[in-house]
Order: structure tokens, then C-alpha cells, then sequence
């Protein structure tokens, strides 16, 4: 499951590109914060069996969703999930991990949880996922296939889009 950081309605668009501090970043909004609480309510409740860590990029709005839906001491954050704008000319790299972990197999029985951004996986899977159709706190699910990469099974909405799931920054 990848699933893209929750709501960012009527804040602030990036300002710098560095993923150690928060000010300066697109961060979620407080319907966001909610948002990845009750995304972790669900797929608990949803029964679905979740493989540790999740891996959660280091830009705060996925972050925080991951932190905020699954716990922090359930979250590993790697810099193989960064959004593309902040890979500073490591976008191939970026790009690469994006997909070995779209394409890792996973524990049986277990789901992998990657919590980032939409724009890798558009470039990765094309304009099936742009605009809405990967709404923010919208979950991709993949199946893995090894060497042979992965596939994009769907997009679910386990949580309510707010906002459209799009908004614009300020």
C-alpha cells in the first residue's frame, strides 16, 4: 500500500526544498491531522495486516500522516520516499527506490505501508494517477512482483478526500 500524505487545504506552498525542517514546508492541515488518525482507525478496523516498519518519507506532511495514523514507534523514515521536488538531483535515486519498494516482496500474510507523495508514483505509473485519481490520504495498491516490478491494482479512498483531495497550496 502507498498511500500519499493526508490534507494540505489552505496551507502554505513549499518555500525551500530541504526535508530537515518543517517551516517552509506544505505541511497538513488540522482536517489533515484527523484525516491520518482516523486512516490508521480503519485500516485497523479494516482488519488489514500491516508489515513493520512503515516507511514514511522525511517531508513533514508524509511524515506526520504516517506518524499520525500508524504511531511513531511503528514509523521508519527514509529518504527513498522523498518527494521528487525535494530530491536535489537525486531524482533518478528517488525514482529507483520508489520502485524496488513498489516491487519488494513482502512477509506473508503482511502488507508494506509507504506513506509519500503522488507526483513519483504519477511519473512512475503515468497519468492514471494524476489530477484527483490518487486523492491526498488516498491508498495505491500494488502488487509486487519481484524483478519484474509491480502493479497498480487501484486506488481506494479509506478515508473521505477533503477539499477534493487536491488542493492547491497558498
Amino acid at each position: 500500500m502507498y498511500i500519499r500524505h493526508a490534507d494540505t487545504s489552505g496551507q502554505q506552498c513549499d518555500t525551500y526544498n530541504d526535508s530537515a525542517g518543517r517551516e517552509g514546508q506544505r505541511n497538513i492541515s488540522s482536517m489533515g491531522r484527523e484525516q491520518a488518525v482516523e486512516l490508521g482507525k480503519r485500516i485497523e478496523e479494516l482488519g488489514i495486516p500491516v508489515e513493520e516498519p512503515i516507511l514514511s518519507g522525511p517531508v513533514y506532511r508524509a511524515r506526520d500522516t504516517a506518524e499520525l495514523a500508524f504511531g511513531v514507534e511503528r514509523v521508519s523514515v527514509t529518504d527513498s520516499l522523498l518527494a521528487d521536488d525535494y530530491s536535489r538531483g537525486r531524482l533518478d535515486w528517488v525514482l529507483s527506490e520508489h520502485r524496488r519498494l513498489f516491487s519488494e516482496p513482502m512477509a506473508p500474510g503482511k502488507n508494506r505501508v509507504l506513506v509519500g507523495h503522488r507526483t513519483p508514483a504519477q511519473m512512475i505509473f503515468g497519468n492514471v494517477l494524476s489530477g484527483t485519481s490518487l486523492p491526498e490520504a488516498g491508498v495505491m495498491v500494488l502488487a509486487p512482483r519481484g524483478a519484474e516490478g509491480s502493479d497498480l491494482l487501484g486506488v481506494l479512498e479509506i478515508v473521505p478526500a477533503i477539499n477534493g483531495g487536491n488542493p492547491p497550496c497558498l
